[in-house]
């Protein structure tokens, strides 16, 4: 447990890197003097990174080893979260994001892969999903920081301590739980099967002996080396099925990874500020309400944490996508009932109002107990060992462009098609989910990583 607890800082930092954009949009429009393609590129170029880094994280792992992947990401968070700070421009922002980007992609695929490698299969899906539960509490953390630092300075645009604008500080906190993270992988093991993979049985032996105890790891190391035996050495050319084509398990971890994303579960995230402001709250109203879908999601993915090694992973899967098709419909025709002031800005009545809040909480707690962790537990865990890491990277991949589409599209469909039709789009990607789910994604819940079959 304590060595997951230290893998999951990284899915904290995952969470707060994803989150902090949310109270800077402000900041960073008033500094850049960026127009809305301008700001949603800035806000969605950690993106890019992500990707990358999610590609590249999973091949890399199976060279060098999860820890020294884990450890290179903890530096990235670093320099990342001191250099968005400090930027003067977009461009110099916009590298120190994407450096901060191929950090979380990396842990976003190492995390959970790492997990499920030490963890034992009958609560293998509940250590896994304290990834997800970290990811909530970091969005969380950075909900709360932004909130508080926009409280006691005045706003997300005012200069605070020793002259920096308050906007610079809400990524310097990012600073304290990344240090952390980086001391504390130099006293974690390397993964028992990248072990094994790279002939070092010894080692993995008494990392599983710790685990497990010395007889039981001893079965486990034959049982990593009979499922490697016919094996080469991991390459992506391995992820081809017999007849030509991806492997079926291939896409169904890249169907899992973009409709993750094509839900549009990110824009509330990353632009839930701007959302709520959008339709008449004031900035510091719409920073409270984040840190409230903030502390709703952590009970909903709590919820997941209880249940996913008990009902599985599909159930799960499949009323997650049911309840977020629900409630973004009802979003989508709230916001159709928006007018427009003598500014411009939209508008809602009170009912309308309260009718969207709520729908919007419902379905971030439909995601949080289904969708956020159950996809990262699936994709840890569902690929065979030879192609466990590369096929992590192709679905990291998958999930991070995805991702990088819908943040950075949002502000243009803002403008083109308004509140009501973007939610209308991710209202379609969640009922198309419930289809693929249905169809194509297979339950793992209770099976050992070496009966894995792609």
């Amino acid at each position: 447990m304590a060595i997951s607890t230290v893998a999951t800082i990284g899915g904290f930092l995952f969470g707060f890197d994803s989150g902090v954009i949310n109270g800077t949009v402000d900041g960073l429009q008033a500094a850049f003097h960026s127009d809305s393609a301008g700001t949603g590129f800035n806000v969605a170029s950690m993106l890019l990174g992500c990707a990358v880094g999610a590609f590249f994280a999973g091949r890399l792992a199976d060279i060098y080893g999860r820890r020294a992947l884990l450890i290179t990401a903890a530096v990235f968070f670093i320099v990342s979260a001191w250099g968005s700070g400090i930027a003067s421009g977009s461009l110099e922002f916009v590298v120190y994001r994407v450096l901060g980007g191929l950090a979380v992609g990396a842990a976003s695929v190492m995390t959970p892969a790492y997990i499920s490698e030490v963890a034992p299969a009958a609560y293998r899906g509940r250590l896994a999903t304290v990834q997800q539960v970290a990811i909530i509490f970091g969005l969380f953390g950075a909900f709360v920081s932004n909130y508080c630092l926009a409280r006691w300075a005045g706003s997300s645009t005012t200069e605070f301590w020793w002259g920096f604008e308050t906007w610079r500080w809400m990524f310097w906190v990012e600073l304290l739980p990344a240090t952390i993270f980086l001391i504390g992988l130099f006293f974690i093991p390397e993964s028992p099967r990248f072990l094994v993979a790279s002939g070092r049985k010894a080692r993995a032996g008494a990392v599983l002996g710790r685990l497990f105890g010395e007889r039981e790891g001893r079965q486990k190391v034959a049982d990593i080396e009979r499922s490697l035996s016919s094996d080469h050495r991991p390459k992506f050319s391995d992820l081809k099925a017999p007849g030509g084509g991806l492997r079926k398990i291939v896409w169904v971890g890249i169907g899992l990874a973009s409709f993750q994303q094509l839900v549009g579960i990110n824009v509330v995230f990353y632009y839930g500020a701007v959302l709520w402001q959008s339709v008449g709250f004031t900035e510091s109203d719409a920073l409270l309400i984040n840190v409230v879908s903030g502390a709703v999601s952590i009970a909903a993915v709590i919820t997941a944490l209880l249940l996913i090694d008990k009902v599985g992973r599909k159930p799960l899967l499949f009323w997650g996508s049911v309840g977020m098709a629900a409630t973004l419909a009802v979003m989508a025709a709230a916001f159709s009932q928006a007018t427009l002031d003598e500014n411009g800005s939209l508008q809602l009545s009170d009912t309308v109002g309260t009718v969207a809040l709520l729908a919007a909480n419902a379905y971030v707690v439909f995601f949080n107990a289904s969708w956020g962790p159950v996809m990262w537990v699936m994709l840890g865990e569902m690929f065979p060992n030879q192609i466990r890491g590369s096929g992590l990277a192709v679905s990291g991949l998958a999930q991070w462009g995805s991702n990088f589409l819908i943040t950075w599209t949002f502000p243009m469909l803002l403008a083109a098609i308004q509140l009501s039709g973007s939610y209308g789009l991710y209202a379609l990607g969640a009922f198309i989910s419930i289809l693929f789910v249905s169809r194509w994604v297979h339950e793992t819940k209770g099976r050992e990583l070496e009966q894995m079959e792609g």
